[in-house]
């Protein structure tokens, strides 16, 4: 599966929902689709809950995560494996 480019699909403007991160032309924050996800929901429950997203709205959230999770994080110590 090719990574979908996120920044086609997640905007801010500070006159939409404070200038957090949204899915482009919805309302909705990226953290919902992706807090949603990480609670058990399921690509359909998100869609039927929010009927302004499409799936690349959630592919787009995933992407977004994923590319956050590659970078560095200064303030977080390693696990340490057992």
């Amino acid at each position: 599966m090719d990574v979908i480019p996120w920044q086609n699909f997640i905007s801010s403007d500070p006159n939409v929902c404070g200038g957090e991160l949204c899915l482009s032309a919805t309302r909705v924050p990226v953290t919902i689709v992706l807090d949603s996800l990480a609670e058990g929901s399921t690509r359909e429950e998100i869609l039927r809950s929010y009927p302004s997203l499409r799936p690349d709205h959630i592919d787009a959230a995933l992407s977004y995560a994923a590319e956050l999770a590659h970078q560095e994080h200064p303030g977080i110590s390693s696990v340490s494996q057992i």
